[in-house]
């Protein structure tokens, strides 16, 4: 049976959410504002938020120092995965990528499918690991966000998922 298994004890995971966006600002920022709300009340830990223009060094300046940060085991971005000429987002990112969850973007997409119908097809959204940090890309709008945590980080992050989560492979992502 798939799903939370209740009996099981629950691992909190430290996550930094970098919103991409030359308009948002903290207050502003609704988006990565829902994604906080939603780790916290899933009792996962905040360990960092930033906000950065649609900059490919920036972005990637600032998720290199998550990854090499051992406080941070996972990043969430919001923003810049689309097509127009500002979308860098995941040019930024997936270069950093020691491997790519290829899954993520395919289930994300067929989620995303239920909500906005074939407007998905306009979405890189992707995810990855580093360094031995998980990283998700998702769209900025805080609907593509409610959908990929509701629907699939927040069940990966979640160390009572069952068949499997990424949590418990958390120990041995450095093994050679």
């Amino acid at each position: 049976m798939h799903g939370i298994n209740e009996s099981l004890e629950f691992k909190p995971v430290r996550i930094a959410i970098l919103t991409v966006s030359d308009t948002r600002d903290l207050e502003s920022d609704t988006s990565g504002q829902t994604l906080v709300d939603r780790l916290e009340q899933s009792g996962h830990i905040l360990a960092d938020r930033q906000i950065t223009p649609d900059d490919k060094d920036a972005i990637r300046s600032i998720v290199k120092g998550w990854i090499a940060d051992d406080s941070v085991d996972a990043v969430i971005t919001t923003g810049g995965t689309g097509l127009t000429g500002r979308d860098i987002t995941p040019e930024a990112i997936e270069p950093l990528f020691e491997k790519t969850i290829d899954g993520f973007s395919v289930i994300f997409h067929q989620v995303s499918y239920q909500s906005v119908g074939l407007s998905t097809l306009q979405s890189r959204a992707c995810a990855g690991l580093a360094g031995g940090t998980f990283i998700f890309c998702l769209p900025g709008s805080n609907g593509a966000v409610r959908d990929g945590w509701d629907k699939v980080i927040s069940f990966q992050l979640d160390s009572r998922h069952k068949p499997c989560n990424l949590v418990e492979l958390m120990p041995r992502l450095a093994e050679v």
